[in-house]
């Protein structure tokens, strides 16, 4: 039987998806958060097996995000809930390895049925979130360049960045004159607007 932790910053829909996936005989609901941080925490407590996890709690930076979601929950499969109009969240659920991804509006037998076949070790992947993603103007950065953008975006400056990378702060410097070259961009804060209203980021 499957442990499920639900993560939805809506209560209403949040408490739904409690009801209704507690309702299955196969299903235990274990725990429930309103944040990415309390799902990481709520998981620690009550290692579940699936994590339904809204992708409008990942915010802005959701590669960064999801890397620490599944550090935290190293054993737990994520099941992604994004809309059409999120490709930077589809792209980064393929890069780290999601169990699944459907849109927000399946109906309530898809996400039960995705549940089922995460957990048992499936992959699902919702063609119209992807189709989104595919059809989106693919970034022109390589995976590190973005990784370095997505924690300029958070605030960081090149040393912190060069620390939490576990880089030179020589190469970030390299790294950001990169990107802003190949994003045409004037400056740093440019390249995050041009890579943000590309899904980039």
């Amino acid at each position: 039987m499957p442990r499920v932790l639900v993560a939805d910053g809506l209560l209403l829909l949040r408490q739904a998806l409690v009801v209704a996936l507690g309702a299955e005989a196969d299903i235990e609901v274990v725990a429930e958060a309103a944040s990415a941080d309390e799902a990481a925490r709520a998981a620690l407590r009550a290692r579940p097996d699936v994590a339904v996890v809204d992708a409008a709690l990942l915010g802005r930076h959701a590669a960064t995000t999801l890397a620490r979601l599944r550090r935290a929950l190293p054993q737990c499969r994520l099941l992604l809930l994004a809309g059409v109009n999120r490709p930077a969240v589809a792209r980064a659920a393929l890069r780290s390895g999601v169990g699944g991804l459907l849109g927000r509006d399946v109906p309530l037998a898809v996400l039960i049925d995705g549940v089922r076949r995460v957990a048992a070790g499936g992959r699902l992947l919702d063609p119209d979130v992807m189709a989104g993603a595919l059809l989106a103007e693919s970034s022109p950065l390589t995976r590190r360049e973005s990784e370095v953008l997505d924690l300029a975006a958070q605030g960081h400056a090149p040393g912190g960045i060069a620390a939490a990378l576990h880089l030179a702060p020589g190469t970030v410097r390299n790294h950001l004159a990169a990107i802003t070259g190949k994003l045409k961009a004037r400056s740093r804060a440019d390249a995050i607007r041009i890579a943000r209203a590309n899904g980039w980021l």
